[in-house]
């Protein structure tokens, strides 16, 4: 039968696979839009009254596509709406927040060496500030609605810096680097849900009534959606940037967060120039490299302690369940002569330079803190040592299921 920690691993894979394939989609549409939108030929003149078309070829066959500004003359018989993959890729995206971080606050979310937090303080933090995103967002497009766009986008990009300090201010390395992400990601749902589908709807009704649809509402809903382009790419990072110690562990984590946003905007700025046949920018590759020049040398500045070595020989309550529980010495024993070549502040395997993971196994403390990774990654399966080179012994791995279902902490924390 499985245990709640296993069962639970397995909630959270699913809860990933959906995340990623509605992440996909939605992302695929958005993507496909802004260039279907940008490769437009207006400077012709369509009897059907579109604003613009395009001819394109895709699996065999032929597409014609025509934009219509405001709206056609009457109501289409059948309108396809995309809104199922924002709405599906932001929930299955706070399920995996709830699962990993709420759930698992006090070993993924809280850094005590960062911020004291109660779990629930925690959580409240985390969702004030998913909130808080929206209501500054929409508040800069409101007051800046008249301005060139690009002054907006300044305002916003400041915002994001400020946020990306703050979340490494309250939270783990971890926890702010994938924070920001959602903080981002919920800007964007936010855009669908609030204002591009509810505009949409308004010019659906004015076709069925018989009135003229009113433009504005195009034009403030395709405003929001290239604010969506531009933010796809950083997102994609940051939501990636937990796997990467040398992203989120580093005394400059919040730089390396504020530098990906630019990187994002000039990497979509070149394929939004050339889907508009304005050119090719190849000075965006340029900045694009050295931006991510500044991120690696960055990370690589004097580190902070990584996540696992920062709680040094204190254990929270957690902990010391797992180094009370019977078998914890013969578990410290198995970590430190198969595990703790790599997993050390300074690896002893060559080749190495850091902790993989930043995760470190060299004192009881450390372990102890490590409990349910080392029973998933050593115990019930045998992701660790990476193909054995350890030489880890079946008994051994026992051992270690054991010792941590001996401890009784059954619970995903």
């Amino acid at each position: 039968m499985y245990d709640w920690v296993v069962l639970g691993e397995w909630v959270e894979i699913a809860a990933r696979w959906l995340h990623v394939i509605t992440a996909i989609a939605w992302i695929g549409s958005s993507f496909y839009f802004i260039a279907l939108d940008l490769g437009l030929h207006r400077d012709r003149n369509l009897t059907s009254g579109a604003d613009g078309e395009e001819w394109q070829v895709h699996g065999g066959g032929f597409y014609h596509i025509q934009k219509y500004l405001v709206a056609p003359a009457s109501m289409p018989d059948h309108l396809v709406w995309f809104k199922w993959e924002s709405y599906a890729t932001w929930l299955s995206g706070f399920t995996m927040l709830v699962l990993v971080y709420y759930l698992g606050a006090k070993l993924f979310l809280i850094d005590p060496t960062v911020m004291e937090l109660e779990v629930w303080q925690a959580v409240a933090i985390s969702l004030a500030s998913l909130a808080f995103g929206w209501i500054a967002y929409n508040t800069l497009c409101k007051v800046f609605v008249n301005a060139n766009q690009t002054v907006l986008m300044v305002a916003l990009f400041g915002v994001l810096v400020a946020m990306s300090w703050f979340y490494t201010q309250v939270f783990s390395g971890r926890a702010a680097m994938l924070h920001l992400g959602a903080f981002t990601a919920s800007i964007m749902s936010g855009n669908v849900f609030f204002i591009i589908m509810p505009n949409q709807r308004v010019v659906v009704a004015d076709l069925k009534a018989g009135r003229k649809p009113d433009p504005k509402y195009g034009k403030i809903a395709k405003q929001r959606s290239t604010h969506n382009n531009y933010l796809t790419l950083p997102v994609v990072f940051l939501m990636l940037s937990n796997h990467y110690p040398l992203v989120f562990a580093t005394q400059w984590n919040w730089v390396i967060a504020s530098l990906v946003f630019l990187m994002g905007v000039t990497i979509r700025h070149w394929f939004n120039t050339k889907h508009a046949r304005a050119g090719n920018p190849h000075w965006t590759w340029f900045v694009t490299v050295l931006l991510f020049l500044i991120i690696a040398w960055l990370s690589t500045a004097p580190m902070r302690a990584a996540e696992g070595e920062a709680q040094g020989e204190a254990m929270n309550r957690e902990a010391l369940v797992y180094a009370s529980a019977n078998g914890f010495e013969e578990v410290v024993g198995i970590v430190q002569g198969r595990c703790s070549m790599c997993h050390a502040a300074e690896p002893g395997w060559e080749g190495l330079h850091w902790p993989p993971k930043g995760v470190v196994l060299e004192t009881e403390a450390q372990i102890a803190h490590e409990a349910r990774r080392i029973y998933l990654q050593a115990g019930v399966t045998h992701a660790m040592p990476p193909g054995n080179l350890s030489f880890i012994e079946p008994e051994e791995r026992a051992a270690i299921v054991r010792w941590f279902r001996g401890a009784g902490a059954q619970d995903p924390v």
